[in-house]
């Protein structure tokens, strides 16, 4: 509320420019780690997967150690993504068996944290050797010329959650596979901060 008063009473010439900051700053502005979530999106003819945030081991048991590699299949509910790696599998999870119909691709380049959920022998999370829980993982693959229906991939949004929940944050691990694959919320918010400019530049003559 007090935001709004102190709007009105800035002067006219630069109300325009300053809800412009506002738009353009919420772009940019920094957010706590938040829980693992990898998205999809088709990026020109490429299908781009970007994995950020932290895991809250709690409540997960560690069952195996080895080497893993990155991978989709979403009829198996397989998805890895990040670069080839020693990871430790952990077990105690619940959540989707598939994701969509398609079967076994490899990325054509990937980078970063070896993070996902494994469901070809069994059912696992990886998080790479000697992770620590809350710790911010990032990662990437891209499959080259290819689309969500060449992949097989259902949009939704999937996740796969383990412990109780009380208290504890960061104790799922969500898959966005978007129905309007560019992520229009950036681009709508960017298109109307450029508007803005355009309407103040054409208004001030700068």
């Amino acid at each position: 509320m007090l935001l709004f008063q102190g709007m009105k009473a800035l002067p006219k010439k630069l109300l325009p420019l300053t809800l412009f900051g506002i738009a353009v700053t919420s772009l940019f502005s920094v957010q706590p780690v938040q829980a693992f979530t990898v998205t999809l999106r088709q990026v020109g003819s490429n299908v781009v997967a970007t994995g950020s945030g932290a895991i809250n081991l709690t409540g997960l048991t560690p069952d195996r150690a080895g080497f893993s590699f990155p991978i989709l299949n979403a009829s198996l509910a397989d998805i890895r993504t990040g670069e080839a790696n020693q990871v430790t599998f952990y077990i105690g999870f619940t959540g989707p068996t598939s994701f969509g119909s398609g079967g076994d691709f490899s990325p054509n380049a990937s980078s970063g944290d070896l993070v996902g959920i494994v469901n070809t022998f069994f059912q696992g999370l990886l998080v790479p050797e000697g992770y620590v829980s809350n710790t911010a993982l990032s990662d990437s693959m891209t499959f080259d010329n290819a689309t969500f229906a060449s992949l097989g991939l259902t949009p939704g949004t999937y996740e796969w959650t383990w412990g109780t929940g009380t208290g504890l944050a960061n104790q799922n691990f969500t898959l966005i596979i978007p129905r309007v694959p560019d992520g229009g919320t950036t681009v709508f918010l960017l298109s109307f901060a450029l508007l803005g400019l355009a309407a103040f530049r054409r208004k001030f003559g700068c």
